[in-house]
């Protein structure tokens, strides 16, 4: 592998282990508690739950683009896409870290079998257009970033937020590193 493969990997490793630590240090009564206005008001497990889903999809759409597909289709609708697959995970808070865990682990063996050459074959999104690979891989760790910041305010203030349409698709996101 490749240097910039090599960071990316590290990244979506050791963001993995945060999030992981992050969810693990959540008290019984945090996990209940509701994060956003918008929606259908993602509780703090949903949150786990969306983490999960999007992974997994990423997976699915990368695997695809490296086989010469197109990556996620433009008829996808990221808002019923995220309510139904979120709802359709659950589990106890440890059920749902193991499965996050899980999850994050065949994204670092997909990349495992990637070379740096893969990172700029250009990938569709409904929501981001045309990005590349490596851009996407960088996002994995970047949205769940983002949600544990609001996460945590949330908890702080002891009330939802107010979830933007920039924050909900994520357009403000524009991972460097």
């Amino acid at each position: 592998m490749g240097e910039e493969l090599d960071h990316i990997r590290k990244r979506l490793k050791d963001e993995g282990d945060k999030t992981i630590a992050f969810f693990m240090a959540l008290s019984t009564q945090d996990w209940d508690q509701q994060i956003y206005t918008t929606g259908s008001g993602w509780k703090v497990h949903h949150l786990l739950a969306h983490f999960i889903s999007a992974e997994r999809a990423y997976q699915r759409y990368l695997q695809d683009v490296l086989r010469g597909g197109i990556g996620a289709p433009d008829s996808l609708d990221i808002d019923q896409f995220n309510e139904a697959d979120v709802a359709a995970i659950s589990g106890t808070p440890q059920e749902l870290i193991e499965t996050y865990r899980k999850t994050r682990e065949d994204t670092l063996r997909f990349t495992e079998e990637m070379e740096d050459g893969d990172l700029v074959t250009m990938a569709n999104h409904p929501w981001f257009e045309g990005k590349d690979v490596g851009w996407y891989l960088k996002l994995l760790y970047r949205h769940n970033t983002m949600h544990r910041m609001d996460i945590r305010k949330s908890l702080k203030r002891d009330e939802p937020l107010a979830h933007s349409n920039e924050q909900r698709t994520g357009r403000q996101i524009n991972p460097q590193s």
